[in-house]
């Protein structure tokens, strides 16, 4: 199956990186010609657009920053859907509104084609060494043909259901993660200022029922002093806010999600929309006049977990085997 994937960011640039070092015949596009050239470098093939890129390839992957991107990347003047063929494959793996989903699934099914939204969960550094997890909704018979795709870019798999469940399911889980990120910088702060070692905090929460991924990875860069989990501000608040639009879509009276729109709006105006989110703590630790930093710990997360073959997670269904 030939691929193209365009959106070399940083999330992308690492799938991508990892179906070529896979050796799967692979053409590339994005705004930024550096990234396309390294890329092609190391033996993928580049296209000017993302129609020329569409005539090249069988399945088309995007990982894009906002709706409004994959939107002009599908539908858009150079777009790929007027180039689409019967049976051709677009897998979504931006993390993005549903309805948008479901909007542009819609044109491309009437062209014959075949859509899944697949987001990955994980951080930059799973995305690096294929042991990202994957959602991915749409119909099953699609899925089962990407499978093999999704399994060389990702270690978990998890077919959600119909199309757009994942991207649901996606904002769901980083709605969590904001919110832990959050709930940790007033914890490490206040450790800091009653005086606490901030290495045995950070321990006593990592073996306790206070630990969580975004403990074990976000907190050690936030003790490390680089704040670097190659996420940002505003891409916290876009994705806080597909949340926050999901629930209230719904009728759901949501009182967390508010506040931690506020939060991160705020700390975006102090420290700029593309500052690294963890560094919302620089909200707490200006407050209280203090540097909340342990020793010892990395600038950046890496994934120590061996590259293997992916597999599907089954959902659980009998409560039994709990």
């Amino acid at each position: 199956m030939k691929i193209g994937f365009i959106g070399l960011g940083n999330v992308g640039a690492k799938l991508a990186g990892t179906l070529l070092r896979n050796g799967h015949e692979l053409t590339v596009r994005d705004l930024n010609d550096h990234l396309v050239q390294d890329f092609v470098k190391r033996g993928a093939s580049a296209a000017a657009s993302p129609g020329e890129l569409a005539e090249k390839v069988d399945l088309i992957i995007t990982c894009l920053p906002s709706p409004a991107a994959t939107a002009a990347v599908v539908e858009g003047q150079d777009g790929f859907l007027r180039q689409l063929r019967p049976g051709q494959i677009w897998l979504e793996m931006s993390t993005t509104d549903y309805a948008e989903v479901l909007r542009l699934g819609e044109l491309i099914e009437a062209r014959g084609g075949l859509v899944m939204d697949c987001p990955v969960s994980g951080g930059c550094h799973r995305a690096a060494t294929g042991n990202i997890a994957i959602f991915a909704g749409g119909k099953r018979s699609t899925f089962e043909r990407v499978l093999p795709v999704l399994t060389t870019m990702g270690r978990r798999i998890l077919h959600t259901g119909p199309l757009g469940s994942a991207s649901r399911l996606k904002v769901v889980t980083n709605y969590l993660c904001t919110v832990h990120l959050a709930a940790l910088a007033e914890a490490l702060t206040t450790c800091k200022v009653a005086g606490l070692d901030m290495n045995t905090a950070y321990e006593a929460i990592r073996i306790s029922s206070g630990n969580s991924f975004v403990h074990e990875t976000e907190s050690q860069v936030i003790l490390n002093g680089s704040r670097d989990i190659n996420f940002t501000m505003d891409l916290v608040i876009k994705d806080v806010g597909l949340f926050d639009k999901l629930a209230r879509d719904h009728q759901v009276p949501l009182e967390l999600a508010p506040l931690v729109l506020e939060i991160f709006e705020d700390g975006k105006q102090r420290y700029g929309a593309r500052e690294f989110s963890p560094n919302i703590i620089r909200r707490l630790e200006d407050a209280c006049g203090v540097k909340v930093l342990g020793q010892g710990f990395p600038p950046q997360i890496t994934d120590d977990e061996p590259e293997g073959p992916g597999f599907e997670v089954p959902a659980r269904r009998d409560r039994s085997t709990a």
